[in-house]
């Protein structure tokens, strides 16, 4: 099972603290540094700004929001950092949910996601393929345009710029059993926003017949400490807000999930409580055990103990938010890697 380190999105402002913890991250022999995006900071420029500092890590968006680009424009920018990165590149791509492609892009949330998230990719890979013009008849994306407030003069095109790679990697942040089956037949690898070890069977159905060198690389918080109440606070404020606030009470892709892990009252009462304005309550209600089994929290030799269940399953790549250098020395140590 390989290492990588999640930095998230931006909140106020850029954290002074990434770029160092992406160097050293490379130095521990992590495999894969990964930004993201909300409403604020973009995915890929902080990429690029650790791609300049670093020489080997692997660099990848987990995940980059389709809503916010053209399938073309995404493919436009993971051609360019995978030739200025020597092909480090790692391309995740995420639908978002309603609230965000509607209210902060401004664009219609597709009613089949799955059509839309397999044009999409179909798109990229054209694009970086560059076999020829680029051409789609879809749904969702029609390329040319044919649309009738279009001129009629939209001409198929080839990319200028010839691809590093071809093979290019292709991830997926994918929620819902039709979505993370799909997932495995056009992507190279799924981006899951939480995962259990404990639980295991809620994916399997979905993850029948893998490909060669599929990726499975879910995200957890990761912190080496003494307090173990005290260490899983962040991750429950960070799943309070997500099921409760990413999204409406009538379609949470986060809430599904998490109730289809078992605690189906407790992601509704989250929501609940967050839709009431009472946020730290919110929070509070996230149980201990489920905020506990999706990360790696405690001291070392807890963690030693955890993490072997992480490797037994089907991860291949554990994508740690570590909060800070001990903790990501610690995680590099016990999975027998370093500099």
């Amino acid at each position: 099972m390989r290492l990588g380190l999640a930095l998230g999105y931006w909140g106020r402002g850029p954290d002074p603290a990434h770029a160092g913890l992406a160097v050293e991250a490379e130095r521990l022999g992590y495999d894969s540094v990964w930004t993201a995006e909300a409403w604020g900071s973009d995915a890929f420029t902080p990429l690029t700004w650790i791609a300049a500092r670093t020489k080997r890590i692997r660099l990848g968006t987990a995940v980059a929001q389709m809503a916010a680009r053209t399938p073309t424009a995404t493919a436009m920018h993971a051609l360019t950092l995978d030739h200025l990165s020597g092909g480090r590149m790692l391309l995740g791509l995420g639908l978002s949910g309603p609230q965000v492609v509607e209210g902060w892009y401004g664009r219609p949330f597709p009613r089949s996601p799955l059509t839309a998230t397999r044009e999409y990719v179909d798109i990229v890979r054209q694009v970086l393929r560059r076999e020829g013009r680029v051409e789609l008849a879809g749904r969702f994306h029609t390329l040319p345009y044919t649309g009738q407030d279009g001129t009629g003069l939209g001409k198929a095109l080839r990319p200028i710029t010839h691809p590093l790679r071809a093979g290019l990697p292709v991830l997926l942040g994918a929620e819902g059993p039709k979505n993370i089956a799909q997932t495995t037949r056009i992507a190279d690898g799924w981006l899951p926003l939480y995962w259990s070890p404990l639980r295991t069977g809620v994916y399997e159905a979905s993850l029948t017949d893998l490909p060669a060198g599929f990726m499975i690389a879910p995200m957890a918080r990761a912190c080496v400490c003494d307090d173990v109440a005290e260490g899983l606070l962040p991750v429950k404020a960070m799943l309070g807000f997500y099921i409760g606030g990413m999204g409406h009470a009538a379609r949470n892709f986060h809430a599904d999930l998490m109730a289809r892990m078992g605690y189906e009252p407790e992601a509704r009462r989250i929501q609940r409580l967050f839709a009431e304005g009472r946020r730290q309550e919110a929070v509070l209600a996230v149980p201990d055990a489920f905020a506990d089994e999706i990360s790696l929290v405690g001291p070392r030799e807890r963690i030693a103990e955890r993490l072997e269940s992480w490797r037994a399953g089907p991860v291949t790549d554990l994508l740690v938010t570590a909060p800070d250098l001990r903790t990501l020395r610690v995680l590099a140590e016990l999975n027998g890697q370093g500099p």
